[in-house]
């Protein structure tokens, strides 16, 4: 059986996670210590007890969610599963990253902090805004998105077949979520995402991001990997490099990553780490799918029973 990973991006985190496999692991316990000497403050409190504010600051998420999932992974690996292949949505993509090979786990902690800062300073508070359209095809909302007369905004997560996400400028996404519902999509909501993530308004912050990552090591990836950006297969350190950084301003082709995937005859894939945000996209895209997802201790026992 081959098998995919697929890791969670911002949005799946949630006071709690990770704490199961902590207790269960001497392993995971360390994980965590490694990150909070990275980063300087308790990671494991911060991501057991809260306060849920805080672990929604952008810079603290980021690098919480990534420890998260690479605890997952590293209790799947105890449990000898590995993976054929890797891919993560957004900054899911530094978890499959570690898991390829290409990235250290101290320095994806690092990086995903400062991506976190760089992404969180990138556009003044009230400026941007995200919103997903659910119930259109994505060719239609990316035409309505060419029309819109209040400003920028364009796709940023083709997510599933019908679930598209938007991200600009605040008013021209909202004129975007009033001419979606016009065209007949089932709901057009605004997410509470203040910094719109993946547009040409990221640029500048992509910019100071390939500045500072260049103080960091990216290797080949040795396990086959699929980027965002192209929805395809890249292994070469240079190319991950530019990949991560074009991800800041482009759009997760996660449809389209999924495809790429199955095409290779793999039909099974765990969604490694919290929530199941990634389970419920990819049975949408690929219906002939085995999914599972190892979030915590029993999630983790009955995907090791049935694999």
């Amino acid at each position: 059986m081959s098998i995919s990973f697929m890791f969670p991006g911002q949005g799946s985190q949630a006071v709690g996670m990770g704490k199961s496999l902590y207790e269960n692991f001497d392993e995971i316990k360390k994980l965590y210590d490694d990150a909070s000497n990275v980063l300087g403050y308790d990671v494991a409190g911060l991501s057991f007890n809260g306060p849920a504010e805080e672990l929604n600051k952008t810079y603290r998420t980021q690098p919480c969610l990534l420890v998260a999932s690479i605890a997952a992974y590293t209790a799947l690996g105890l449990r000898n599963i590995r993976p054929d292949a890797v891919a993560g949505h957004s900054l899911g993509e530094y978890s499959a990253l570690v898991a390829a090979g290409s990235l250290s786990f101290g320095d994806a902690v690092k990086i995903t902090e400062m991506r976190g800062n760089i992404m969180q300073q990138a556009v003044p508070e009230g400026k941007g805004l995200m919103a997903a359209i659910l119930g259109l095809d994505r060719s239609v909302v990316d035409t309505l998105c060419k029309s819109l007369s209040s400003g920028y905004a364009a796709a940023a997560n083709y997510n599933c077949p019908s679930q598209v996400v938007v991200s600009g400028e605040k008013a021209a996404v909202e004129e975007l979520t009033v001419k979606a519902k016009e065209a007949g999509a089932k709901r057009a909501l605004p997410l509470a995402v203040s910094v719109p993530s993946h547009s040409a308004l990221m640029e500048e912050a992509g910019n100071k991001f390939a500045e500072a990552l260049k103080e960091f090591e990216i290797k080949d990836a040795v396990i086959p990997f699929v980027n965002n950006v192209d929805a395809r297969f890249i292994s070469g350190a240079d190319e991950i490099r530019a990949s991560l950084i074009r991800q800041l301003s482009q759009p997760v082709l996660w449809e389209d990553c999924v495809k790429t995937i199955s095409s290779r005859g793999i039909l099974t894939f765990i969604e490694v780490g919290p929530g199941k945000v990634l389970s419920g996209l990819v049975k949408r895209i690929v219906a002939e799918t085995k999914i599972y997802n190892v979030e915590d201790i029993d999630s983790l026992n009955k995907t090791a029973a049935e694999i």
